[in-house]
C-alpha cells in the first residue's frame, strides 16, 4: 500500500510541474545555472533545473589556484547545486558572456567545513561584479545562522550593456577563504524592476527612477497570506516567494486573519504583465476584514529590518478577489512607508480597473536614520490603515497580496551592509530545504496534530466569547461615568501589547501585584495626575506603565474617563497605547505600554547621567510627535485637541520612536464648518499656553501648534519652557527665543551640545517652523501636516549636506560638486512662500568652526513666514 501512495503522490508532483511549466508567461534570453567544483554531465535537481559544471569547461574560474571540493555527507544541504563547491584563499573570477540587457545574479551559499584547509568559520570575502560591490566581509555561516540554516542565496540585479562580459569576482578577507556553491544569471524582462516612475516618499521629489547604472539586491519577497512559491512556479524568472508574513507583523496585527484563496477567480493582467508575479500570488492575501469599529482603532502593520544608509525600492502587488469588492470606493485605505505617507487614498479597484486585475505599485524610500543602540538595522514600517471617514468607503479595510523590497546602490556603487551578529546558541535549529516532501505517515500525523490544535482554539474562542457575554453586564463604574461595550474583567496575563479588546479593566489585587504595593522604588515619573509606576501584569516579561491617580490632584473622574475615552478608540504609531484601567475600590489607575527611554524632556537637559540627543535623533523625535498631533487633528473619526502639548508629554520607546502621550485634558474639536472653535475654561501648562487661547478662552488645533512649537524652541535650545528664577526677558523661553530671533542672536542661546553639528540650511528651516508655530495669531499658524512636512525637509537638508543622501540630480553634476537643494521648485511654493528666497542654496559639508562662525549671519537673514518647501497645505 505504501509504494502505491508514494507513486500517486509522485505522479501527482511531476504532473503539477509539467502543467506550470508550459504556462510560464516568459522565457529568459539568459538562464545560466552553473554548478561550481562541479564536473561531467549536466544535474538535475529537485526543482527540474538543470544545473552545468565549471571544471573543465568555458566557466572555469580565472586566478590563482582555486579547489573543487565535495561538500561532506553531514552537510544539510543534499541537492545540487551545494554537493560542491569552488574555494580558494586567494582571488578568482569568473567571467560569463551575456546578451544585453537586465539579469538576475544569484550566489548560492553553503557554509560547511569542506576539510581542515577550510573550516565553515573562517570563511570571509567580497564579491564584485558589474562594477559593483554586491558583497564585503561576508560571512556566509554567520549570515545563514541568522537566517534559520544553510543554504543561503543572495539576489542581485545588474544591467548588462552590449559588448560587455559579466565578471564575478571572489576577494578573500586577510587569513580567510571564498567559496561559491552556485551562480544562477536569469534574463528579466525590460523595465521590470528599472523602472522610471516608482514613487517616491520624501518632500523633495515625486518619482525616483531606477536607471540601468543602479544595482539592487534583493531583501524581502514575500506572496502575503499564502504558502511558499519555489522557483519552478514563478512566471519563468525564477524567483522563490517566501511565505512568512507573519513573521514581520506587530503584534497587534496578528489578529488579522488571511483571506481564504480564491481558485475560481480569473485573473485578467490588463494592467500589469501576466509575468509580474504569479498567479497564487494574486488569489491570497491578507486583510483586516470588514469589521468598520475595529479597524477605525488599529492599523495592519509590518516591520522589516533593513540596512540603514540605503535607499530602497518597495513593489506592493494587489488584486481584488472577493466577491464583496467589485466597485471603486468599495474597499479604500491608507499606505505608509517608513512612517510617511505613501498613499492618501489607495484603491485597488481604481488602480486595477476591475475585480480580478492585478496591479502594483511602487515607492522607493531612503532609510537613513541611524540604528538604535548596538542594533545593525533599521526597521521599515509598512503601515495599511483604515480610512476613518465612511463617506470616503464602503468597508473600512486594507489588502495586500504580495511584497518586494529591493536595496540599491549607493553612490560608491556599495550594496554590502554589515553581517549580523552570531548566534550564541548552537543548538539552534536549522531548516532543510533538501527534504521539502514529507512521507504520508508524517502527513498523517501532522493533520491529526492540526486538527487537534483547531479544536482547541475554537473551544478557547467559544469559552472567551461566554465570558464576555457575562461580563457586558457590567456597564457603569462606582462614578457613573464609564460605559464600555467592549470591556472585560479579567484575571488573565497581559503583555504590553493590546488584546483584542480595545481596554482592559484590570483588579487592584493585579495592580498591586504588578507594583509591589505601589513601592515608591518603582516611581518612573509623576505629574499633575499622580505617580507612574514601572510594573509587570502577572508576571509576563514585558513591563507596563501604571499611572495612578493622587488624592491631592486636580484632575479627577472627568479627566480619567476621558483619558479612557479616547485612548481606547485611537491607535497610532506615534500615541502612547493605552492598555487597560483600574476603578476598583475608589482608586483611578491607567495602564499604558512602557516607554523605555523616558520622556523628550528627560533627554535635553540636566543630562549629567545620560547623554543628550544628537541633533538628527531630535529631528526624529519632532517629526515623530507631530505626526501623532496631525493624526489627532486629521485622522481620528472627529477633530481632538491635545491641549497639553509638552516635552514630558512626549515619551521615547525603546527604538527611540516618539510617542504622544497624557491626554487626559483632550477636548474634541468643532464639529460642524460653521464653528472655528471652541469655548472653554483655559486649562494646560504655563510656558506652553498659546496666548491667543488665554486670552480668548476660544480653544482650536492651532493652540496644540503653539505648544508644539515651543517644544521646538526646548529641543533646540535644551532649555525648560519657564524658568521663574531667570530675569524678566528670559524667564518664558517662547518669549526669549523670539526676541533672539529678531535680534539675530539667536546662536547665543541653542544648546552648546549642538554647535557646529546643524548644518545652516536645516538650522533656518527647522527656526522658521518653530516661529510660525508661535505666530500671535492662531490663523498665521501651520497646520501640524505642514509642520510634519517641514520637519522632514528639515531633516532632509541635514542628511544631505552631510553626504547621507544621494543626490537626485547623479549624473547631472561633476562628481566635485555639492548636492543642490532648489528651494524656488514650484512643488514647494505654497501659502507662505515669500518670494524673496526664491534662489538656489548649495549645500555643503561645512567644518565645525565655519558653522559656528556663520551661523548668527544664517539666523539674520531668517524670514518667520518662509514655508517654501509646502506644496499643498491641506494634506499630503
Amino acid at each position: 500500500m505504501k509504494p502505491i501512495i508514494t507513486l500517486l503522490y509522485l505522479s501527482l508532483f511531476f504532473i503539477t510541474l509539467f502543467l506550470t511549466g508550459q504556462s510560464q508567461p516568459y522565457t529568459p534570453v539568459d538562464n545560466i545555472t552553473l554548478a561550481c567544483g562541479n564536473s561531467g554531465q549536466p544535474t538535475s535537481n529537485d526543482l527540474l533545473r538543470t544545473w552545468t559544471g565549471d571544471v573543465n569547461s568555458k566557466f572555469t574560474p580565472i586566478g590563482n589556484a582555486s579547489e573543487s571540493i565535495t561538500a561532506p555527507r553531514s552537510s544539510t544541504a543534499s541537492q545540487v547545486p551545494y554537493t560542491n563547491a569552488r574555494l580558494s584563499r586567494s582571488e578568482f573570477t569568473y567571467t560569463i558572456p551575456l546578451s544585453p540587457g537586465q539579469k538576475f545574479i544569484r550566489l548560492h551559499f553553503n557554509p560547511d567545513t569542506y576539510n581542515n584547509n577550510f573550516q565553515r568559520s573562517n570563511s570571509l570575502f567580497s564579491v564584485t561584479a558589474a562594477g559593483f560591490t554586491l558583497l564585503k566581509d561576508f560571512n556566509a555561516s554567520v549570515t545563514a545562522d541568522a537566517n534559520g540554516g544553510s543554504p543561503l542565496v543572495k539576489e542581485f540585479c545588474v544591467n548588462i550593456e552590449t559588448g560587455q562580459r559579466l565578471n564575478i569576482t571572489f576577494t578573500p578577507s586577510k587569513d580567510a577563504y571564498a567559496f561559491i556553491n552556485g551562480i544562477e544569471v536569469v534574463s528579466m524582462p525590460t523595465s521590470f524592476y528599472y523602472t522610471s516612475s516608482p514613487n517616491f516618499i520624501d518632500t523633495s521629489a515625486s518619482s525616483y527612477p531606477i536607471r540601468n547604472d543602479t544595482a539592487l539586491e534583493m531583501v524581502y519577497r514575500i506572496n502575503v497570506g499564502g504558502g511558499p512559491i519555489a522557483q519552478d512556479e514563478d512566471t519563468g524568472m525564477y524567483r522563490n516567494w517566501d511565505s512568512a508574513d507573519d513573521k514581520y507583523l506587530d503584534d497587534l496585527s496578528g489578529k488579522f486573519s488571511v483571506l481564504p484563496q480564491n481558485n475560481t477567480i480569473e485573473l485578467n493582467f490588463v494592467r500589469v504583465p501576466e509575468y509580474s508575479a504569479p498567479k497564487r500570488v494574486y488569489t491570497t492575501g491578507r486583510s483586516m476584514g470588514m469589521n468598520t469599529t475595529i479597524n477605525k482603532s488599529y492599523n495592519l502593520t509590518w516591520i522589516f529590518p533593513l540596512d540603514p544608509k540605503f535607499y530602497y525600492l518597495v513593489r506592493l502587488h494587489f488584486c481584488e478577489f472577493e466577491s464583496d469588492i467589485t466597485e471603486s470606493s468599495d474597499r479604500a485605505f491608507q499606505i505608509f512607508l517608513a512612517n510617511q505617507t505613501a498613499e492618501q487614498l489607495a484603491d485597488v479597484i481604481v488602480w486595477s480597473g476591475a475585480n480580478g486585475n492585478p496591479v502594483y505599485r511602487d515607492y522607493v524610500v531612503g532609510m537613513f536614520m541611524p540604528p538604535v543602540g548596538s542594533e545593525k538595522k533599521v526597521n521599515l514600517y509598512l503601515v495599511l490603515a483604515a480610512l476613518q471617514r465612511d463617506s470616503y468607503t464602503r468597508y473600512n479595510d486594507a489588502i495586500l497580496n504580495g511584497l518586494e523590497i529591493f536595496k540599491l546602490n549607493d553612490s560608491t556603487g556599495n550594496l554590502a551592509g554589515p553581517n549580523p551578529d552570531p548566534i550564541t546558541q548552537v543548538d539552534a535549529p536549522k531548516s532543510s530545504p533538501g527534504k521539502k516532501k514529507s512521507t504520508p505517515m508524517a502527513a498523517i500525523i501532522a493533520g491529526v496534530a492540526s486538527g487537534l490544535v483547531v479544536l482547541s482554539v475554537l473551544g478557547f474562542f467559544i469559552f472567551r466569547r461566554g465570558r464576555k457575554v457575562k461580563d457586558s453586564s457590567r456597564s457603569q463604574s462606582k462614578w457613573g461615568v464609564i460605559s464600555f461595550s467592549m470591556t472585560t474583567k479579567s484575571t488573565k496575563s497581559y503583555g504590553s501589547s493590546l488584546p483584542s479588546e480595545l481596554c482592559h479593566h484590570f483588579s487592584l489585587a493585579e495592580i498591586r501585584a504588578a507594583t509591589n504595593n505601589f513601592d515608591a522604588s518603582n516611581i518612573i515619573g509623576l505629574g499633575g495626575f499622580g505617580n507612574v509606576y514601572k510594573g509587570t501584569i502577572n508576571g509576563a516579561p514585558t513591563p507596563v506603565a501604571i499611572k495612578r491617580l493622587k488624592a491631592e490632584s486636580s484632575q479627577g473622574a472627568l479627566e480619567f474617563k476621558t483619558e479612557i475615552d479616547l485612548l481606547s478608540q485611537l491607535r497610532h504609531l506615534h500615541l502612547v497605547s493605552l492598555i487597560g484601567y483600574c476603578d476598583d475600590e475608589g482608586e483611578m489607575i491607567l495602564v499604558y505600554d512602557y516607554m523605555e527611554n523616558g520622556t523628550l524632556r528627560d533627554h535635553l537637559y540636566n543630562t549629567k547621567s545620560i547623554p543628550p540627543l544628537s541633533w538628527e535623533q531630535r529631528l526624529q523625535a519632532c517629526i515623530g510627535a507631530a505626526r501623532g498631533l496631525h493624526y489627532l487633528h486629521t485622522g481620528a473619526k472627529c477633530m481632538i485637541i491635545h491641549r497639553d502639548v509638552k516635552s514630558t508629554n512626549i515619551l521615547l520607546d525603546d527604538k527611540w520612536v516618539a510617542k504622544v502621550s497624557d491626554f487626559g485634558l483632550s477636548k474634541m474639536g468643532p464639529t460642524t464648518m460653521s464653528k472655528t472653535h471652541i469655548s472653554t475654561v483655559v486649562k494646560g501648562s504655563f510656558g506652553y499656553l498659546d496666548p491667543e487661547y488665554y486670552r480668548r478662552q476660544q480653544l482650536t488645533e492651532k493652540s496644540d501648534v503653539y505648544s508644539f512649537g515651543v517644544v521646538l524652541c526646548e529641543v533646540l535650545c535644551a532649555r525648560p519652557a519657564l524658568i521663574r528664577t531667570k530675569e524678566k526677558k528670559q524667564m518664558n523661553l517662547a518669549a526669549w527665543f523670539k526676541t533672539c530671533y529678531g535680534n539675530g542672536t539667536l546662536d547665543q542661546i541653542i544648546d552648546p551640545n549642538l554647535r557646529g553639528k546643524i548644518v545652516n540650511v536645516c538650522l533656518n528651516k527647522f527656526v522658521e517652523v518653530a516661529i510660525s508655530c508661535m505666530h500671535d495669531n492662531g490663523n498665521e499658524r501651520p497646520s501640524m501636516n505642514d509642520v510634519v512636512w517641514a520637519l522632514e525637509f528639515a531633516l532632509k537638508l541635514q542628511q544631505t549636506a552631510e553626504g547621507l543622501e544621494l543626490d537626485f540630480n547623479a549624473g547631472k553634476k561633476n562628481e566635485d560638486e555639492a548636492p543642490l537643494v532648489n528651494d524656488s521648485d514650484e512643488r514647494f511654493s505654497g501659502i507662505w512662500a515669500d518670494s524673496s528666497s526664491s534662489k538656489n542654496s548649495r549645500v555643503t559639508k561645512t567644518s565645525s568652526s565655519d558653522q559656528n562662525s556663520s551661523t548668527s549671519e544664517s539666523i539674520k537673514g531668517l524670514s518667520g513666514t518662509v514655508f517654501s518647501e509646502i506644496y499643498d497645505p491641506n494634506g499630503r
